[in-house]
């Protein structure tokens, strides 16, 4: 994999953000849900589409705070139209594990 400067990180725009809702999307092509995002006053809530139903259940996600790449443009995913990308990480199956901040934080708050 090629090295990247420290200016590309700053490119890359990650958010802490808290799920809103979570519902079954169906139409997806491996087990997905449809997640709404509050990333606070700044950025407002964000919708998203990520295969996580083999690992989480609806109802455990909401409330739960995520990671997720927030300045790539919108992309049509089947009906729905994602406005971020969540971030996780494969387990031994190749299940997604989200990533999220082992403590509560502002929505809202950038990586470094």
């Amino acid at each position: 994999m090629a090295e990247i400067t420290y200016d590309d990180f700053l490119n890359v725009d990650i958010r802490v953000g808290t799920i809103t809702r979570a519902e079954p999307f169906p139409q997806a092509r491996k087990p997905a849900f449809r997640l709404w995002i509050d990333f606070g006053a700044e950025l407002g809530e964000k919708k998203s589409s990520a295969q996580i139903a083999v690992l989480y259940d609806p109802d455990q996600l909401v409330g739960k705070q995520v990671m997720a790449v927030v300045n790539f443009p919108p992309r049509q995913i089947g009906p729905v139209m994602s406005e971020v990308l969540v971030l996780g990480v494969s387990d031994e199956n190749g299940d997604i594990v989200l990533i999220s901040p082992d403590r509560g934080v502002p929505n809202g708050g950038r990586m470094h």
